[in-house]
């Protein structure tokens, strides 16, 4: 039985590994958001000061431990055997719930997660112990820290709150002394703002950085014989005011003798000292349950008492953790941050949600977001009313985005936010960090850092008309994300641990099992929808800026656009032949993610058109047409694709045979149709078009027999509306696709014409 021990303290070994890779993947948002959305300074770079900020971070943070062994629950009421079982349903949890969220691409806290997770196991562990030994329910207290578990419930709330107020009232205030100019504003200025960050950034080095230490403690002969922790939060005021005297004077140094851009030293300070802290702090939701089970362990070998008689009180005394198990988490931390690309993913939703610039939105509005944005737009109609006219003149002024000129096809270049921005968000979340942590509140960095960013945008006039609905809704979505991440970590791990408790080392090797092939399943699964995502036959969107060019870039998406439209529109009937209901199923889905391509494209046309030269804007309506016609033939693929998957789904009558042949006979005409122009389009020789325009009635021909057909026999045999209805619908949206396709390519066929050398073409226009 001794050996069950040892083999759970490897797999807590294993998923702790496991953990920290999950985990640097959530919480990377937390420092990275700020400079990469800036590109204030090159990625590689901001890789290697957040790097060293970890690095650092890690080694010092063995302090922090003690959340794991004694925060939540009281040790001294369970037994070896309960405590271990607790840390494995923990770290199952953990891994479990960290990796979806990091799929779904939304930031959470790893905080929270933790917390609950050691709250429901030892809640579940204590309920067991209570009902085995008859006892009251009421007696829960006497094994759950409860002060705790409210306190962090009540700092959840708070810090959502507080975080996004503060950080929208600072960056209005600092775009209003700034404005969008800021790099022509006079030194001192910057300077003064530069003292302030940077002096803030310092003191929250000092406060979040070095509390997690194992020399925090120590006095080191300070005035009044207090503690380094005890020091920095009784002197504060003084500390930040010397520190604001000394920045402010080597910013302007800087800035007048070496030309040093003082808002990207903010951010370089800031991103070191939001990744050191992290590491310092949240270190401990990664590590702390295995290095406390391991801890447990030692000290129950050493006893000689039964696992089920060694009470584990030992883990309320303080323990410190060796540092090279720190080093060796802090490298997978950093190795974690270079390679995971689920960390990528987190960072964009941040960045996407803050962007100054339009975006391609991820959340669709709801109920709740249009209400908000309703309310912010009564808001701000009262204050035109109360404001003087004279002083909305002048903080629109300051407000105003100064017009960026790039050449042509670079706008992909543009920062998401300025730096400015940039420094608020790194600065404001180091003053309510550390603020929280000088009067011992619970705080999780996720939430601060998110929220922050999100009222800085608000205030900087981010969200805007046009992307208000959508970023709100995305905010509400992680927002509630976070809550859900309380309730669903600690029943899931509550759940765990019965499951465990009752089935001892056969449920442990079953969940672990389980554990391996959902994460290997999610790994699949996000690396196959990178894969698409990079898939060769996506659509691009245009970027040439005259008419031949649109042309040329234009035949690349049509040839894919055909290509992908005959595959569809074979499968649709194919599935329907063999009422196969997975491959419509999937079927269905290429014929979304097409319109949804299209979609985007469309979307795209404000910017193709702002980029245009002036002797090219009849592009334009080259380019809104070729867009026009491509909608209609996925709306039609979309609809034959869906009313085919319905009729299998709902198990109707199967077409007739010769139904089936008919659709066939199209399927094979049109499919002969499609490879000849997609064949036209990838070698960029329009001139085969024509050819295929004569074949155009011959097409509508057979499809317009194919109708007349079942018309009679609707009238003489046929038993089956639903077939009926079925069957027309699938050739008069036949017919719609044929002719938005002939209309596309008559379209080519006339505009190639007319912009290759004219007077050489000896092949008529019309077919």
């Amino acid at each position: 039985m001794d050996n069950i021990y040892l083999l759970m303290i490897v797999a807590l070994a294993i998923l702790a590994v496991a953990d920290l890779v999950v985990g640097v993947s959530n919480d990377a948002v937390n420092f990275l958001n700020s400079a990469i959305g800036s590109k204030a300074i090159s990625f590689r770079t901001i890789m290697i000061v957040a790097s060293l900020g970890i690095a650092a971070g890690a080694i010092f943070s063995s302090g922090m431990m003690e959340v794991a062994r004694k925060g939540i629950f009281n040790p001294g009421e369970f037994y070896f055997d309960e405590i271990m079982f607790i840390f494995m349903a923990v770290m199952i949890t953990d891994i479990l719930l960290l990796d979806f969220f990091n799929t779904l691409g939304m930031p959470t806290s790893t905080t929270v997660s933790i917390v609950f997770e050691l709250l429901g196991a030892a809640v579940a562990m204590a309920l067991i112990k209570i009902v085995a030994d008859n006892g009251s329910f009421t007696d829960i207290v006497n094994y759950i820290n409860t002060d705790k578990a409210t306190q962090i419930i009540f700092g959840i709330l708070l810090s959502v709150v507080v975080a996004f107020s503060i950080g929208a009232l600072v960056q209005w205030i600092s775009r209003l002394l700034l404005s969008n100019q800021y790099e022509k504003k006079a030194k001192w200025v910057g300077a003064l703002f530069g003292g302030f960050a940077l002096s803030a950034i310092t003191y929250f080095i000092l406060m979040k950085g070095i509390k997690g230490t194992a020399f925090s403690g120590n006095s080191y002969g300070l005035i009044e014989g207090l503690t380094i922790t005890d020091f920095l939060e009784v002197h504060w005021l003084g500390i930040a005011g010397a520190n604001f005297l000394i920045w402010s004077l080597l910013s302007y140094i800087l800035m007048n003798f070496f030309k040093v851009n003082i808002y990207k030293l903010i951010i370089g300070a800031g991103t070191f000292a939001l990744a050191l802290a992290f590491a310092g702090n949240d270190l401990v939701n990664f590590i702390g349950v295995p290095i406390a089970a391991w801890q447990s362990y030692e000290a129950w070998m050493a006893s000689g008492t039964a696992a089920t008689e060694f009470s584990m009180e030992i883990l309320a005394a303080k323990v410190p953790t060796p540092t090279l198990l720190l080093f060796i988490a802090g490298m997978v931390m950093v190795l974690t941050l270079w390679f995971s690309s689920k960390a990528k993913n987190v960072v964009k939703t941040s960045i996407d949600l803050s962007s100054q610039e339009a975006t391609k939105e991820r959340f669709q509005p709801n109920f709740l977001s249009r209400g908000f944005v309703r309310l912010a737009i009564s808001i701000a109609e009262i204050s035109t009313y109360i404001l003087p006219e004279s002083w909305q003149a002048r903080i629109d002024k300051q407000f105003e985005k100064p017009v960026i000129t790039l050449s042509k096809n670079r706008v992909h270049e543009l920062p998401a936010f300025d730096m400015v921005r940039a420094a608020v968000n790194l600065m404001v979340a180091g003053i309510l960090i550390s603020i929280a942590t000088s009067y011992k509140l619970p705080l999780s960095t996720t939430y601060v850092t998110f929220m922050v960013a999100m009222g800085t945008s608000l205030a900087d006039r981010a969200w805007g008309a046009e992307s208000a609905v959508y970023r709100v809704a995305g905010v509400l979505n992680v927002v509630g994300g976070w809550f859900g991440t309380a309730i669903i970590a600690f029943i899931a791990s509550g759940t765990i641990l019965a499951i465990i408790s009752f089935g001892k080392g056969a449920a442990i090797g079953v969940l672990l099992f389980a554990a391996i092939l959902l994460l290997s399943r999610s790994y699949i699964s996000h690396n196959k929808k990178n894969k698409e995502m990079r898939a060769e036959d996506s659509l691009n969107k245009a970027e040439s800026s005259s008419i031949q060019g649109v042309i040329i870039e234009s035949a690349k998406n049509i040839s894919n656009v055909l290509k992908r439209t005959n595959k569809i529109y074979t499968n649709s009937i194919n599935g329907l032949a063999k009422q196969d209901l997975d491959l419509l199923k999937k079927n269905k889905k290429q014929g979304e993610k097409l319109s949804n391509e299209i979609d985007d494209l469309r979307d795209h046309i404000f910017y193709f058109i702002k980029n245009l030269d002036e002797n090219s804007v009849g592009a334009s309506n080259f380019y809104i047409n070729t867009l026009g016609y491509l909608t209609d033939i996925s709306q039609s693929l979309d609809y034959i694709s869906k009313v085919s998957l319905k009729h299998v789904n709902n198990n109707h009558k199967k077409l007739k045979y010769n139904q089936i042949k008919e659709l066939k006979q199209i399927d094979v005409k049109l499919e002969e149709v499609l490879n000849q122009t997609q064949s036209a389009f990838t070698n960029q020789s329009f001139e085969e078009i024509g050819i295929v325009l004569n074949q155009k009635q011959e097409l509508f021909d057979m499809v317009s027999d194919k109708i007349q057909t079942q018309i009679a026999r609707t009238r003489n045999e046929e038993s089956s509306p639903k077939n009926t209805t079925l069957y027309f619908s699938l050739l008069l949206e036949t017919k719609d696709m044929m002719t938005a396709t002939m209309n596309l390519l008559q379209q080519y066929h006339d505009e190639h014409d007319s912009s290759v050398a004219p007077a050489t073409i000896e092949q008529p226009k019309d077919e």
